[in-house]
C-alpha cells in the first residue's frame, strides 16, 4: 500500500471523529464556511464518481441469480425509510423544513458505507453492493416521487427539478465512473485506494457547509433533530431485519437488508436540501451522515461475533469480487 493509500485508510477509520470535529468547527465559526453551500452538489458528485469507479459486472450478477432478494431489499429501502422519516417528523412535531429534511433522507438511495458494514457484519456482501447500486440508479425516478407524495403541498417543489438534480449529482457521475473503469481499468486500479480519502473530504465539506448555513437552527432544535435521526436510523435497521426474516431470507441476507435500509445516502439528501429547500432542511442529513456510521459500526461489530452470518453458497466467489467494494468511497454517504 502506498503512503496515500495508508493515509486514506487512516482517514476512513477515523471518519466519524473527523466529521464531528468539522461540525463543531462550523458551529463555532459559521461565517468561515457559509460560502460552501453552492459547492455541496459538486462535492457529492465527486463521491458518486468514486462509487462508479469501483462498480464491476460482478456487482450485478446477483440480479440474475437471486432477483427476489434484491427486489425485496430495494422495495424495503424505498418504503420503510421514507414513511419512517415522515412518521418520526410527525411524532416529534418537527417544522415543515425539518420534516422535508427527514423525508429527503428517507427517500435517498442506500449509502455506500453500508457495503463495508455488511462485509464486517458477515452479511451477504453481494446483495448489499447490488442493493446500493440498483437503488442509486432508481433514485432519479423514485426519490422525487416519494418526496412529492409525502410532502404534498406543505413545501411544494418541482419533481422535474429534483429529477434533473439527481441525474446531475448521482447518475451522470456514477455512469461516468463505470465507463472510465471499463475503458481504463489499469489506471482506475491505481487510484481506487485514494477514493476513501476523497470521500471523507467530500462529506466533511458537506457537513461544514450544512452546519455553517443553519447554525442558528441547530442551536435551537439540535437535540430534537438528533433524536429524530436516531429514531429514523434505528427504526430502519430494525424493520429491515424484520422484513428479511418474515420473507424467509437467510441470516446473511437479513443483515444485508437491515443495514442497507438503515444507512442512507445522506450526502444526496443534504445536496437536494441545499439546492431545492433551505439550509435547515439539510440538518437531518448532516447528522445522519455521522450517526449512521456509528450505529452501523456498532451493529456490524456485534453481528461479526454472532454465528450464521456467512454469505449464501452461490456468493462465495462474489465475496472476493466485492471485497474492493469495501475500499470504495465507503465513508462518504
Amino acid at each position: 500500500m502506498t503512503t496515500i493509500g495508508r493515509i486514506s485508510q487512516v482517514v476512513g477509520t477515523w471518519f466519524t471523529l473527523i466529521v464531528l470535529a468539522a461540525g463543531a468547527l462550523a458551529l463555532a465559526t459559521p461565517s468561515t464556511f457559509d460560502g460552501l453551500g453552492p459547492a455541496v452538489p459538486w462535492m457529492l458528485a465527486v463521491i458518486m464518481l468514486g462509487m462508479g469507479l469501483t462498480l464491476r459486472p460482478v456487482d450485478f450478477a446477483i440480479i440474475g441469480r437471486r432477483p427476489w432478494a434484491l427486489l425485496l431489499g430495494v422495495a424495503a429501502q424505498y418504503t420503510i425509510m421514507p414513511l419512517l422519516g415522515w412518521g418520526v417528523a410527525q411524532l416529534l412535531d418537527l417544522s415543515p423544513v425539518l420534516t422535508a429534511g427527514m423525508i429527503l433522507v428517507g427517500a435517498a438511495p442506500g449509502g455506500t458505507a453500508s457495503n463495508v458494514m455488511v462485509f464486517l457484519a458477515r452479511g451477504d456482501t453481494a446483495l448489499s453492493v447490488a442493493m446500493t447500486s440498483v437503488s442509486t440508479f432508481l433514485a432519479p425516478v423514485l426519490t422525487p416521487l416519494l418526496i412529492l407524495a409525502l410532502l404534498g403541498e406543505d413545501l411544494p417543489v418541482s419533481g422535474g427539478d429534483l429529477f434533473v438534480s439527481i441525474v446531475q449529482i448521482v447518475l451522470v457521475p456514477v455512469v461516468a465512473g463505470v465507463a472510465l473503469r471499463a475503458v481504463f481499468p489499469r489506471a482506475v486500479e491505481k487510484v481506487v485506494e485514494v477514493l476513501p480519502l476523497v470521500s471523507v473530504l467530500g462529506i466533511t465539506g458537506v457537513v461544514l457547509a450544512v452546519v455553517a448555513g443553519s447554525a442558528d437552527t441547530l442551536l435551537s432544535v439540535g437535540a430534537v433533530v438528533v433524536l429524530a435521526v436516531v429514531l429514523h436510523n434505528v427504526g430502519g435497521l430494525t424493520l429491515g431485519y424484520l422484513v428479511g426474516r418474515v420473507c424467509g431470507l437467510p441470516v446473511s441476507g437479513r443483515r444485508a437488508v437491515s443495514i442497507e435500509v438503515g444507512m442512507q445516502n445522506s450526502g444526496l439528501a443534504a445536496a437536494l436540501a441545499t439546492v431545492h429547500f433551505a439550509p435547515a432542511a439539510a440538518l437531518p442529513a448532516a447528522i445522519f451522515s455521522v450517526w449512521h456510521n456509528v450505529s452501523g459500526s456498532l451493529l456490524a461489530g456485534y453481528w461479526s461475533r454472532r454465528p450464521g452470518g456467512t454469505d449464501s453458497p452461490d456468493d462465495t466467489g462474489d465475496r472476493a469480487g466485492t471485497a474492493d467494494a469495501v475500499v470504495r468511497p465507503a465513508q462518504g454517504a
